[in-house]
Formats: structure tokens, sequence, C-alpha cells
């Protein structure tokens, strides 16, 4: 493909949110003795989480109020009284602890040490700068790349080209030298090719998607494009 520079997202992507945000909720609930059946709360959470994510990355609410919405609608929709009080402690306890949970797709090392030494390796996440750095390092995933770029430090959030703009700057890249690879059609996947930079979409659900774009299923198929 004639590249050199790989941007790669974080959550759902290499570092496995679901995995390590159930794990997260599992040891806060035990702290709080939270008598809830784990399963049944991830599977209501799950959904107004992506919900407010998309609220989130529009600019229509702030970190705050996606941190304590998101719980709030949950516990109301499995009509569960927990008080605003517990539920701003269990915020701040879900970030705290979740960086501490380290598990990644299958594949992400092995890929990361296949281009590491033929391409330069970045992030572009939305997530939140205190806690993707912490991942970042816990999970051992720091030493393979070159910038860690997120929206926090750049002031907008993928898709806004402007996020784009910047991770080229500073990485001293070419739109037409670049990749992007991650999981959310409309953050990652369009926010590229509108850009200008190829796209690679991480359909590890295997959605039924429109366009033709080079997709995968699985981290290590990444060798057959790069």
């Amino acid at each position: 493909m004639n590249k050199k520079h790989i941007f790669f997202d974080l959550d759902h992507t290499l570092w496995d949110f679901e995995t390590n945000s159930g794990k997260t909720f599992e040891k806060i609930f035990k702290i709080h003795f939270i008598d809830i059946e784990l399963t049944k709360f991830l599977k209501v959470y799950k959904k107004i989480n992506f919900d407010y994510w998309r609220l989130f990355r529009n600019n229509q609410i702030s970190k705050q109020a996606l941190r304590y919405g998101r719980l709030k609608d949950t516990f109301d929709k499995l009509d569960i009284h927990i008080s605003d009080e517990l539920i701003h402690k269990l915020s701040e306890d879900y970030i705290n602890y979740l960086s501490s949970f380290n598990h990644l797709f299958e594949g992400t090392i092995e890929i990361l040490e296949y281009l590491k030494p033929t391409y330069k390796l970045h992030i572009i996440t939305n997530g939140f700068s205190e806690v993707q750095f912490k991942k970042m390092k816990n999970s051992k995933m720091d030493i393979y790349f070159d910038k860690i770029i997120t929206s926090e430090s750049v002031g907008v959030k993928k898709p806004n080209p402007k996020i784009f703009e910047y991770a080229l700057k500073v990485a001293d890249a070419k739109k037409e030298e670049s990749v992007m690879i991650g999981d959310s059609w409309e953050a990652d996947i369009m926010g590229a090719k509108n850009f200008g930079v190829t796209p690679i979409f991480c359909n590890f659900e295997n959605e039924s998607v429109g366009e033709s774009i080079l997709s995968i299923t699985n981290l290590t198929e990444l060798k057959k494009y790069l």
C-alpha cells in the first residue's frame, strides 16, 4: 500500500473495552456492596454508554454528564434505586480502576510486533486523556507507538477533520502515506475517509456495511494489507 504511518484507535480496536469495563464494574460493585446481576447490568449499560458517547463525540454533553448519565440511566432502566452521591462515587471509581484491567484483543501484540519495524505507529483516541495513557502503559502497548493523540489534547473529537489534521502534523505524516484503523464507522472510518486517509475497518462483529472499505475481523488480518 506504500504507507509509512499507521494510526490506530484504542478502545474496541486494540484494548478490549467491553471485557475490561465489565471487570471494572464487577470490582466496584463489590467494593460498594451493590447486589446486581452483572450480565444484566452490562447488557443495558452497553447500549446506553454507546448513545452517551455519540452525544459526547458530537459535543452535545460534557464529560461529567457522560460519566454520570450513563450510570444513572442504566440503574433507572433496571429499576434499581442508587443515590446520586453513590452514582458519582461509582463514576469516579470506574475511571480510577478501569486502566488496571488490560485485556487486549486477540492478535494485538502480534500485529504490533509485525508492524513496528516497517511503520511509524500512532494512536488517535476520543477517550479521556488521563485514562488512555494509563491503559497504554499498563497494557505495555506504549512502547510500540510514536505519537498518542487524544481528543482532549486537540480540543475536537473524531470524526472532526481537525483531529486528523493535527495528528498528521505532529507525526510528520502525509495523507497518502497514512492509514487509520478503528472500530467506529462514523468516527474512525468515515472520519478518515472524508479527510483523505485510507481507512481499515475493525469489523469484529461482522456488521453489514454498504461501502467498499477494507475491513478485518481479526487484527492479524492486517498482514493482508500492510
